[in-house]
């Protein structure tokens, strides 16, 4: 966990897909944050799970 890397070009075109919204990606965390949705995209094995049902409030 929060070894994960990501090319920044995919960086540049992940979105929340709740608000498609910019996401702040925290690789230490290894989750993506929405702070306008206030959620947290979890990552698994180095996937973005990116689903409103599995994200987490913040």
């Amino acid at each position: 966990m929060g070894n994960e890397t990501f090319d920044e070009s995919l960086l540049e075109i992940l979105a929340c897909p709740k608000c498609v919204g910019k996401l702040e990606y925290r690789a230490e965390e290894a989750v993506f944050l929405c702070h306008t949705c206030r959620l947290r995209y979890r990552i698994d094995d180095g996937i973005p799970v990116l689903l409103i049902d599995e994200a987490e409030a913040f």
